[in-house]
């Protein structure tokens, strides 16, 4: 019993956070299709006067790829007798390579010039909303967004710059971005927001993703304390910070949880100790210290352990295997981003689980072992 004990705990240990790394991961391809390496953005304000000079330099450093101008607001879009609130996206000629956007296509182009006609990339979210029908071109996307106005206008129509735009294409990416986002190009949003030379962000592709921390050291050296620059895990910081917590507060609670089922070791070797007395009499009348007995009753609590972590950590593994390649413990919903539970085994915490089942195995077979020597 004291093995499956150990076994049974230490197998959850490994399951557990292994999910918790392939949530981790999911959260990182999902954002990740859509979210540049590095973002660029002013610390106070929300939009900033664009810098020529300061542009070419970051253009010119090792690793970038490609640099995308972005105008990003609220907007009011209506269409037919609908209407709604998007965030309105417009990007500079870049953002296509950048992202690719072409496999998140569901109908229509991927970009902002349909036969020779300005067009928009709606969020599938969006297009539910308003009711958008791609083969009907009767109706426009009609865009307001409030103008910088010195005096109030009495008349509400003045107080708005207005433009139209047909919908050329609909993308379904991830439920926060098609529920909201709406695509345009740089030309159009500056037009219509009165932007003029300002910009709302820069995002950067780096050919190679692991330099992002160097890159981003470069540029902030360049824009100076004005800007910040994130990485792509700065990004959503807060969610994956979450899981982090999560995932540490579930060792925390599985490593009480095996220290418990780890009792049975306890009262398994008082049980042996109190059994063996007479044999340990006869070890001492041969010879044998309270040293040599403390230590089989240890090394015996430890064998326990060992085996079960073993037997443990290893069916662990192939759960988490099994999980990876064939998906049998599905999420339960059909509107899943993913049909089954996301795995991902990590060395570090077959390393994390058995040094604890060591250190709880060891304290736990400790005084049962000292009481049985000095018997």
């Amino acid at each position: 019993m004291s093995v499956v004990g150990v076994m049974l705990g230490s197998m959850a240990l490994i399951v557990v956070l292994s999910v918790f790394n392939g949530l981790e991961d999911l959260i990182r391809s999902i954002y990740g299709s859509f979210d540049p390496h590095l973002k660029i953005t002013v610390v106070e304000g929300k939009s900033f006067e664009l810098d020529a000079q300061k542009l070419a330099q970051i253009q010119k450093l090792n690793y970038v790829q490609y640099l995308t101008e972005v105008i990003e607001d609220n907007a009011l879009v209506k269409y037919a007798d609908k209407q709604t609130i998007v965030k309105m996206k417009g990007v500079s000629e870049t953002f296509n390579k950048q992202f690719g956007l072409n496999k998140f296509i569901v109908e229509g182009k991927s970009g902002f010039d349909d036969h020779g006609i300005p067009s928009a990339l709606v969020g599938r979210g969006v297009q539910y909303k308003l009711g958008i029908d791609m083969e009907n071109r009767f109706y426009q996307l009609q865009f307001w967004y409030p103008k910088k106005l010195t005096k109030l206008q009495t008349n509400p129509e003045k107080a708005f710059n207005s433009a139209n735009l047909y919908p050329g294409g609909i993308f379904a990416l991830e439920k926060q971005y098609d529920d909201f986002y709406l695509f345009v190009s740089l030309n159009f949003a500056k037009e219509l927001m009165d932007y003029g030379n300002r910009r709302t962000a820069l995002e950067i592709n780096l050919t190679d993703i692991s330099k992002s921390s160097k890159v981003k050291d470069q540029i902030a050296a360049i824009l100076g304390s004005t800007f910040e620059v994130k990485t792509a895990d700065e990004q959503h910081s807060g969610m994956l910070r979450a899981i982090k917590i999560e995932k540490l507060f579930v060792y925390i609670t599985f490593t009480f949880i095996m220290a418990v089922s780890s009792l049975n070791i306890f009262f398994t070797l008082t049980m042996l100790a109190i059994e063996k007395k007479n044999d340990m009499n006869m070890l001492y009348n041969l010879g044998a210290n309270t040293k040599l007995v403390r230590n089989i009753f240890l090394y015996e609590g430890l064998i326990i352990g060992s085996i079960g972590a073993v037997s443990g950590l290893l069916l662990g593994g192939i759960l988490c295997f099994l999980q990876q390649q064939y998906g049998f413990v599905s999420m339960g919903t059909e509107t899943s981003i993913v049909n089954s539970y996301p795995v991902k085994m990590n060395v570090l915490d077959f390393v994390c689980t058995g040094l604890v089942i060591f250190s709880v195995t060891t304290l736990i077979s400790l005084q049962p072992a000292m009481k049985a020597a000095n018997t």
